[in-house]
């Protein structure tokens, strides 16, 4: 496999996305990738790492969309910026995957103006996977789509489904509708008419409404919602989970009892570290389009970028856009319209 990473995408860069897809390539022995952005500040990068492979390549642009910058204007107005360039390669065949680590709106929009939608879906979603009790979820839209239809809201289940099935080897996944209470006819119209939707749908396991509370504790599989709530869930708990670390260290480090409560303490402390680190779930894939693009956090590490490229290239092993494409076109052969 061979996957296109913008090494001029995000807080750290070019120095951790180069350093990332170093440590990537030392645990995939058949992997490759394609380092974009100005050639001299990559092989910079390269030369401080001591790495001379072959299975690096690096294509040299010119531009760079900012993290701050437009989405849409930076993306129109840059065609030879790193990320549209990165994109351009999925395209053309060149790449099998891209990661990218740059402002999110931008990547959005140039994954969509570059891939184009699988033929049927209606709007594409970001799905990223959240930490919950003895397992992974899938949950989304976590951005993509902040206005929803419940026909979007719909196919994201299918979508979601096909993730959960294929990537985390779930055989019959559980479809939660995110609300705020688990009753039918609970939320606002958008919510109680993607139910009726979600329902009726013959090609998803739909367990009912979940509260954002219940999202962790393994009952369901996919959750699904609009990219606004998706988005505020998502930040508020990767919130929560900083506040409850930072919280620890600060009141371990105060006494010598708290120390050593710590020190006996550590191996569990750095298991559930380990859990609720984004960084560990190698960022979201928009959904639905026709090609893999994967977006890593704007403020990934090493490891952050590492994770993003071996998630892209395990979509692309498994030949995921096939299996979604093939789901939308089932449903759509048999009516279960979205």
């Amino acid at each position: 496999m061979k996957i296109a990473l913008d090494a001029m995408g995000g807080d750290f860069a070019p120095a951790k996305p180069v350093l990332g897809a170093i440590e990537a390539l030392k645990e995939i022995s058949d992997l490759e990738i394609i380092l974009v952005g100005k050639k001299e500040l990559i092989e910079e990068e390269l030369k401080k790492n001591s790495y001379t492979s072959d299975r690096i390549e690096i294509k040299d642009t010119c531009d760079i969309i900012e993290m701050d910058e437009d989405p849409v204007q930076g993306v129109r107005s840059k065609p030879k910026a790193s990320m549209n360039v990165m994109l351009d390669l999925v395209k053309s065949g060149e790449a099998d995957a891209s990661v990218s680590g740059g402002n999110t709106g931008a990547l959005i929009t140039a994954s969509q103006l570059k891939l184009r939608r699988i033929k049927g879906v209606l709007r594409p979603a970001i799905a990223t996977v959240f930490p919950a009790k003895n397992k992974q979820i899938v949950f989304m839209d976590v951005g993509a789509n902040a206005d929803c239809k419940p026909e979007f809201i719909n196919q994201f289940s299918l979508m979601g489904s096909v993730y959960a099935k294929e990537l985390l080897d779930i055989e019959n996944p559980k479809v939660g509708l995110l609300n705020i209470g688990t009753e039918e006819g609970k939320g606002n119209e958008i919510t109680r008419e993607s139910f009726e939707l979600l329902k009726k749908h013959n090609y998803i396991n739909f367990y009912g409404n979940i509260e954002s509370r219940d999202m962790m504790n393994g009952e369901v599989d996919v959750v699904v919602t609009d990219g606004f709530t998706g988005n505020m869930v998502l930040k508020a708990s990767e919130g929560v989970a900083k506040f409850i670390f930072d919280f620890l260290k600060e009141e371990i480090g105060q006494s010598f009892r708290g120390k050593i409560g710590a020190l006996l303490l550590k191996p569990i402390f750095k298991k559930m570290k380990k859990r609720m680190d984004s960084s560990e779930y190698g960022g979201a894939i928009f959904l639905g389009l026709n090609g893999i693009s994967i977006k890593a956090h704007g403020n990934s590490d090493e490891n952050g970028f590492k994770n993003a490229i071996k998630v892209a290239n395990k979509f692309a092993k498994d030949n995921f856009i096939e299996q979604v494409k093939v789901a939308i076109d089932k449903c759509k052969e048999e009516k279960n319209e979205f």
